[in-house]
């Protein structure tokens, strides 16, 4: 199957999510990621303001500011270019994409960021990832040295080829009910 189709068939299985389940997916998401290694070291986490059928980085906003954390999110530009800057939760605007994120840009530097939360529509095995195709992650992954992590639901994990230019994410939590 092309990244293309494989896009849009685990895009349409996200959107059909029970709601209720979902939210307790995502709370057992949360609770292995906060119990990780990569997130209890990292000083300064970045992660992205989710669509309401991806998972919900609410919880992990939130619970990261409570730990004192700093807490980054995306901002894009022209040619699928990203910083990430201070996340201000005043300080947000709609993109093109609709999705939220800072209106005023104060990048932080990549090597000033422990820990990336990458999104991700699709993941195989080897922690490669289909995102949405603009290249945003992969352009701006491809010399981070930090710890970067995933949190998926079972209807996202597909077998696929990665690409020569694809950054594979360092770890990848799934729930499928029993394990992680």
């Amino acid at each position: 199957m092309l990244k293309n189709e494989i896009r849009q068939t685990v895009l349409k299985q996200l959107k059909a999510q029970n709601r209720e389940r979902k939210a307790e997916i995502d709370k057992a998401l949360l609770e292995q990621v906060l119990a990780s290694s990569e997130y209890q070291e990292a000083k300064t986490l970045a992660t992205y303001l989710a669509f309401d059928f991806e998972y919900n980085t609410k919880a992990l906003i939130t619970q990261a500011q409570k730990d004192g954390k700093v807490v980054l999110v995306p901002k894009t530009h022209p040619k699928s270019q990203m910083t990430f800057t201070e996340y201000t939760p005043k300080q947000l605007e709609m993109t093109k994409f609709g999705l939220l994120e800072p209106i005023k840009e104060h990048p932080v530097a990549k090597t000033s960021i422990d820990l990336i939360h990458v999104p991700g529509i699709a993941f195989n095995s080897q922690g490669y990832r289909i995102g949405f195709g603009a290249g945003f992650y992969d352009r701006y992954l491809k010399d981070f040295q930090g710890d970067t992590i995933s949190t998926i639901y079972p209807c996202q994990e597909i077998d696929f080829h990665a690409d020569l230019h694809d950054v594979p994410v360092r770890k990848v939590f799934i729930y499928d009910g029993q394990r992680f």
